[in-house]
């Protein structure tokens, strides 16, 4: 089973993502759900096995989705762990820094399959990367 983390202030993107996901794709996914920057890193130092990938909120009050990013690359024990952007930012800025620093980059709202699908595309692609 795959973990996915979801860190984003929004406690109704959370809700909705991790019910949408428990019920299609409950046997492949789990969702950790984390409610701001700090939570994410509180939980990731806590997590034996760390998440295969992090979808991150740009907009949070106190750290931002980018400072978090930032964090995450610094720190050489989740440095390596695909990052996909899910975001209300729909400027071209956002979206090309989102494309060129993550892995991927999801306007919200967003379908639940259709972000199963980007989520399965950057798991195989990185996989492909370690090997």
């Amino acid at each position: 089973m795959k973990k996915i983390m979801l860190v984003d202030d929004e406690e109704d993107q959370i809700f909705g993502i991790q019910t949408a996901f428990e019920e299609k794709y409950g046997d492949e996914y789990e969702i950790i759900p984390a409610g701001s920057g700090e939570e994410c890193f509180e939980l990731l130092k806590g997590e034996e096995k760390q998440p295969d990938i992090i979808l991150l909120d740009i907009m949070m009050p106190g750290m931002s989705g980018w400072e978090v990013y930032d964090k995450l690359r610094d720190n050489p024990a989740w440095s390596d762990i695909p990052i996909v952007f899910l975001t209300a930012r729909t400027d071209r800025i956002a979206e090309n820094a989102g494309d060129f620093l993550g892995d991927a980059y999801v306007e919200k709202p967003v379908e639940i399959s259709d972000l199963h699908d980007r989520i399965q595309k950057v798991l195989i692609k990185n996989s492909q990367k370690t090997k």
